[in-house]
């Protein structure tokens, strides 16, 4: 398992590259004159890990693909953990942010289908530890976008945040068990269906009649539904959905809770009442 992770790199190189369209790009002081920029660098590493994985992105990888030598990499990015960083701020960045419109549902299935988009077209992400997220544009705009979608509602700075990174963080489960479902299909060129065609004599014969009563009817309910042992893109979309009906009751109780205080003034000639 990878061990990579963001927030890595020295604060001073890492944010200097990550606003550098604001700050200027940073010139290398080693090296040829640069035939690339950072931004090749950063892209043609999201496409090494894209193919291969993240284990796979190497500065001496990067620059065979780019026609340099290994170590002038090093005059565009200081470091491996500098580059995750500015891997994963341009992912971020690469889907269109909508206004948000409609119910508080539709805003919220809105940015988990944004970052479950986000797993499935660079599953490498899955593998990165982002407890301590780059700060660079990228990131920055989408979690302010994020946080607009329920300013207003009447939830706390704190509840806001719970919110969003229970939904942001909601979808990786799911989404990595599409990702490992397709990873298995492409690997072993073998279907859920003929795997358990495969297994279906021997389990007949260890496992007897009435043992396993409840899990096979809801085996069988479920294999006649997915055609396949599991559905991570229907698991999806019903934990998501139950998610959301939490939020929803929660932000309800919270009004109702605020509803049934009293005014400041009200509370003022109450104390007054008791003195």
């Amino acid at each position: 398992m990878s061990t990579e992770s963001t927030g890595r790199g020295e604060p001073d190189r890492t944010l200097a590259l990550l606003w550098r369209d604001r700050l200027g790009e940073p010139t290398g002081s080693r090296g040829p004159k640069q035939r690339s920029s950072v931004d090749e660098v950063v892209s043609t590493a999201i496409q090494l890990a894209d193919e291969e994985g993240i284990e796979a992105v190497s500065m001496r990888r990067i620059a065979d693909r780019l026609g340099l030598k290994p170590m002038s990499v090093y005059t565009y990015v200081p470091g491996k953990a500098e580059l995750i960083d500015l891997m994963f701020d341009q992912v971020a960045g690469e889907q269109e942010l909508p206004p948000h419109t409609g119910s508080l549902r539709e805003r919220l299935e809105r940015i988990a289908r944004l970052q479950w988009r986000d797993y499935l077209r660079h599953p490498w992400l899955l593998a990165i530890d982002t407890s301590r997220p780059p700060l660079g544009p990228n990131v920055s705009d989408r979690w302010e976008w994020a946080l607009t979608a329920i300013e207003g509602l009447g939830l706390t700075d704190l509840d806001m945040d719970q919110v969003i990174t229970l939904v942001v963080g909601y979808v990786s489960g799911p989404a990595r068990a599409f990702v490992d479902a397709e990873r298995l299909l492409r690997a072993t060129e073998e279907s859920d269906q003929e795997w358990w065609e495969r297994n279906a004599p021997i389990l007949e014969q260890v496992m007897e009649p009435g043992r396993y009563e409840i899990s096979g009817r809801v085996g069988q309910a479920a294999g006649e539904a997915y055609a396949a042992v599991a559905d991570p893109a229907r698991a999806f979309e019903f934990g998501l959905a139950r998610v959301i009906d939490g939020i929803e009751s929660y932000i309800a109780d919270v009004g109702e809770a605020r509803a049934g205080e009293p005014r400041a003034g009200e509370a003022r000639a109450g104390e007054a009442r008791l003195d």
